[in-house]
């Protein structure tokens, strides 16, 4: 995690991880089968507890506070939104994560598979602001791709006005905020069409 930490995935190997512990790569072995076993435990370590929403009021404030422990820990650990991606076995830590937003939702009308696409969609988000305020999480770039981009947009704005504007005056912050309550916006309209009587049932 330290090694991932400081300088990124891609830098952690079996034998890079044995001479951080002053081990040979061998002795490794004694404790996982491989990489992709030392990956799966990096991940479970990493993760950390699963948000606690039992003392928060009503589905919305309890995703808001799932979102923001979410993106806390991702902040701590820029590697795990890439990785934490597929089809794959979680840990029992990973797993009370989603087990934790979907309490959120238990209360509300929508079925348990809108129940968990809601929850993806929260998650998905959160993912995508994060891979782009974090450079270098995406194995095909340098992680220099955006001030560069950015500078060029400014250098040309008499030809790109809007995007010029937007990518001066926006920042990961306001991107993830606008985009989760525009997410929890839908939700909370579908939820509200679907409690409110109809018609028929006055």
């Amino acid at each position: 995690m330290k090694v991932a930490d400081a300088e990124g995935l891609e830098a952690v190997s079996m034998q890079r991880v044995a001479a951080e512990l002053g081990l040979t790569k061998m002795a490794l072995y004694r404790y996982v089968n491989d990489k992709a076993e030392l990956i799966a435990v990096m991940i479970e370590a990493a993760v950390g507890q699963a948000p606690d929403l039992s003392g928060v009021s009503g589905w919305r404030a309890k995703l808001e506070e799932y979102a923001r422990q979410l993106s806390a820990a991702w902040r701590l650990h820029p590697w795990l939104p890439s990785i934490t991606v597929g089809d794959r076995v979680m840990g029992p830590r990973e797993a009370a994560w989603p087990e934790s937003a979907l309490s959120a939702l238990a209360g509300t009308p929508l079925t348990e598979h809108e129940r968990l696409n809601a929850i993806t969609l929260v998650s998905s988000h959160i993912r995508a602001t994060h891979a782009a305020a974090s450079p270098g999480t995406q194995t095909w770039t340098d992680g220099n791709a955006a001030p560069i981009m950015r500078d060029l947009l400014l250098l040309n704005a008499d030809r790109f006005p809007l995007l010029a504007t937007t990518h001066a005056t926006s920042t990961a912050t306001t991107t993830q905020e606008f985009g989760l309550h525009a997410i929890l916006d839908g939700l909370e309209h579908a939820i509200t069409r679907r409690t409110r009587p109809g018609p028929d049932q006055d």
